[in-house]
């Protein structure tokens, strides 16, 4: 029953949303930030969930991942049903956001870009050849919905702060998505899906993860030269040695609760630090 409840949790992509809605609140606590927060909270639930719901139904048979391809399989009409969820909340909260319109439509692209490539029809077929940057793209979109964008409604001046923290966030979240994509250079090769890791050796690979984590590194530990604690780098650093603990064992062990519950949640871990913080 547990392990039931927390496929459904984990597979139907509400995991992967908590998340992002998370990391939208530390920036936004860290940044001393204030706008429309609950409006935006709510699209970015929502687009969340239907993006996932999306991918996830064009991706069912995925190699290396057998708890969550079965489950996907076994479950595609919930699949349409959260992506059509996702699309009305989405459209919801888009036009209490309409203000800021332009700025939203930017990740919406970019994550359509990202799983276009899947859609079973030959004019989305010429998109597997330039899909090199994906990881980039995905990683983007992260960093562009959790932490830039949040910046952008806050409708001050963009202070450096905020950019050190886009950047720490970005890499790692691409050291991330570089553990992700080796493990699905497999199947995006079979399916003629061209990327970065896919072109790389494995010496290539360790180079571009290392040294994503040194510039996430660098990033993060410049943020105690503003208004950021050595507690709170500490924090925001911790995550990032994690990833560099799992990176070996996740290159041989493809567990899908390895990679959607511990390498995704390692993108909010820091917060549920930080906001026990006092700034």
């Amino acid at each position: 029953m547990l392990k039931k409840a927390f496929d459904y949790f984990l597979f139907t992509s509400l995991f992967i949303a908590l998340c992002a809605v998370v990391m939208v609140l530390q920036t936004d606590q860290l940044l001393r930030l204030r706008y429309d927060q609950f409006a935006y909270l709510g699209f970015v639930f929502s687009s969340t969930i239907c993006s996932y719901n999306f991918h996830w139904y064009l991706t069912p048979n995925a190699e290396g991942e057998n708890d969550r391809a079965q489950w996907t399989r076994n479950h595609k009409a919930l699949h349409i049903i959260l992506f059509l969820a996702g699309v009305f909340g989405s459209a919801w909260f888009f036009f209490q956001l309409l203000y800021a319109w332009f700025w939203l439509l930017v990740p919406v692209g970019l994550t359509f870009l990202y799983s276009a490539p899947k859609i079973p029809h030959k004019s989305f077929h010429v998109l597997r050849k330039i899909a090199i940057g994906k990881t980039i793209f995905l990683s983007f979109v992260w960093m562009y919905v959790t932490t830039f964008m949040p910046v952008l409604l806050h409708e001050g001046p963009i202070s450096e702060s905020a950019i050190l923290f886009c950047c720490s966030r970005f890499f790692l979240i691409y050291a991330i998505c570089i553990i992700f994509d080796y493990r699905d250079r497999i199947n995006d090769k079979n399916q003629g899906i061209r990327s970065l890791i896919t072109y790389l050796d494995e010496k290539g690979i360790d180079i571009l993860f290392y040294g994503s984590l040194l510039v996430f590194l660098i990033s993060t530990v410049a943020l105690y030269f503003y208004h950021f604690t050595i507690i709170a780098i500490l924090f925001l650093l911790f995550p990032g040695a994690i990833v560099l603990f799992l990176f070996s064992k996740a290159k041989r062990n493809f567990s899908d609760y390895i990679y959607y519950f511990v390498l995704d949640g390692l993108m909010m871990f820091s917060a549920l630090f930080t906001f026990f913080l006092r700034f």
